[in-house]
């Protein structure tokens, strides 16, 4: 696949990052919603899975090799990552 949109079950956002790079080609885009939470993803100690779910991916993300990654402030946030 050239593309892949998540905007669903962030609690598994990792799980979904997996996912998605398995099936996307290098070059490819896997692009994540609703990063920012509504600031929830600031939380120290979340008590939502969802919110502990899209830190453990903006984490991930951040230093995941496999892709270069962009996270765009616009809207709840959306990001941006490109396999390489």
């Amino acid at each position: 696949f050239d593309l892949a949109f998540i905007d669903a079950d962030t609690a598994n956002y990792p799980e979904s990052l997996e996912a998605a790079l398995a099936l996307v080609r290098q070059g490819g885009l896997v692009l994540f919603d609703n990063v920012l939470w509504s600031g929830r993803v600031l939380e120290a100690q979340p008590k939502s899975a969802d919110t502990r779910g899209i830190q453990q991916l903006n984490l991930a993300l951040k230093n995941d090799a496999r892709v270069d990654y962009s996270l765009l402030p616009i809207g709840d946030g959306l990001s941006v990552c490109r396999k390489r």
